[in-house]
């Protein structure tokens, strides 16, 4: 069997790489010309997603490129009153497990390494333009005139992936959220997280997360409320957002201004943040989908990287345990979906408090949180997330009935 993976972000070396453990061929697509070290800005890493990659053999090249341990979260109101703090319990877990704050292009560079050194194919400049099937699987077709076959073809392209539009046209488009995303990082700005622990501010009229390495950098991002801004040449550059968030921000913490005044323009790029409807399918046959382009999960649920990740793993060991591409893609479906969607709707909770607009419904906010974070922290509320673990090894027909 062959199968060809679209997209070298972080599901498709994932997936590459267990393909490979499973004895199953792989090649990887990607349309950028290589893997884009320097895009983007930075994420979390979960335990259960750091425990795929350590079934994998990926583990350690990834947290040799992560910036620090991200394991707890404080939360204030605008005016610096703490709402509450919540730990992640991932320091109780063994060694190697723990939350880790990590830049995505780095992540997505290690990934793309430790896939190649376990001999896995990775093309670039590789633009998918469409595919069709074959009598003995699928045909992809790519911008610059190759094809390239296989058995079975995945869509690990993303949030607005192409291999779901092909595969799907009716398939639900990614809905804008409402909030705007930012993120950078800003060297010399007065500002400092006790170890391991991001700030998060609920601000006044924006959302803001802080968290400062050893060295002093201070890894920020925020969210704004603000309607979906134009795309191309009408849509607004760095210095419009920065005057913005510096404005949106003035009467919070002073230590925001610091921070984004202290960062580069660069680093005020906005990102639309969006969600996907629960599609009515995620395969077709012999194509199927994984990561953004199956699910995407809100920022604030802090697992969409190691949602991808869980995936990868998955639809590796059906390929490899189910006969048929088809009723293998089926079974990795029914296996991730419910998961998946909880983690969606648990996101969604979480964010929705960043949309409190107006006066009023900011001092409800401020006097709801304190309370869900004390239920949260007496529940353990990140446990079920974090718990979830994946044994390779185990047949999946072991796990779900046909």
């Amino acid at each position: 069997m062959k199968v060809l993976v679209i997209g070298a972000g972080i599901a498709g070396p994932v997936t590459a790489a267990a393909l490979g453990r499973a004895g199953i061929e792989a090649a990887v697509y990607e349309a950028h010309d290589g893997p884009a070290e320097h895009l983007g800005s930075f994420l979390n890493l979960a335990p259960n997603g750091l425990a795929v990659l350590r079934s994998l053999g990926m583990l350690g090249t990834v947290l040799e490129s992560a910036v620090c341990p991200s394991t707890a979260i404080e939360f204030a109101n605008g005016s610096g009153r703490r709402l509450g703090r919540l730990e992640d319990g991932s320091t109780e877990l063994e060694e190697g497990l723990q939350t880790v704050l990590i830049m995505r292009g780095a992540l997505q560079a290690r990934l793309a390494e430790a896939a190649a050194a376990q001999g896995a194919r990775l093309e670039y400049g590789k633009r998918l333009t469409g595919f069709e099937r074959t009598g003995s699987g699928v045909s992809a077709h790519f911008a610059d005139g190759t094809r390239a076959e296989g058995d079975v073809l995945l869509g690990a392209d993303g949030l607005h992936s192409p291999v779901r539009t092909a595969m799907d046209p009716g398939a639900p488009a990614p809905a804008y959220t409402g909030l705007l995303d930012f993120g950078g990082v800003a060297h010399g700005a007065r500002a400092a997280t006790p170890p391991g622990t991001v700030r998060m501010v609920y601000g006044s009229r924006a959302f803001f997360g802080l968290q400062t390495a050893p060295g002093g950098a201070a890894y920020w991002f925020a969210n704004l409320p603000h309607p979906e801004p134009p795309r191309g040449p009408e849509a607004p550059g760095p210095e419009h957002w920065r005057a913005l968030l510096l404005e949106r921000f003035a009467g919070d913490l002073p230590e925001i201004t610091e921070v984004l005044s202290a960062s580069p323009v660069r680093d005020f790029t906005a990102h639309g943040t969006y969600d996907i409807a629960s599609l009515p399918r995620w395969c077709d046959g012999p194509v199927g989908l994984l990561g953004d382009a199956a699910h995407a999960v809100s920022s604030s649920s802090g697992q969409g990287a190691s949602m991808a990740i869980e995936d990868a793993a998955t639809v590796a060991r059906c390929l490899r345990d189910v006969p048929g591409p088809a009723e293998a893609l089926r079974r990795y479906e029914r296996l991730r979906r419910d998961r998946v969607e909880r983690v969606a709707a648990e996101g969604r909770r979480r964010g929705a408090p960043k949309l409190a607009a107006g006066r009023l419904q900011v001092l409800l906010r401020d006097l709801m949180l304190p309370v869900l974070f004390r239920t949260i922290s007496l529940r353990k509320g990140h446990s079920w997330m974090f718990d979830h673990r994946i044994d390779f090894d185990r047949d999946v027909r072991e796990q779900l009935p046909a």
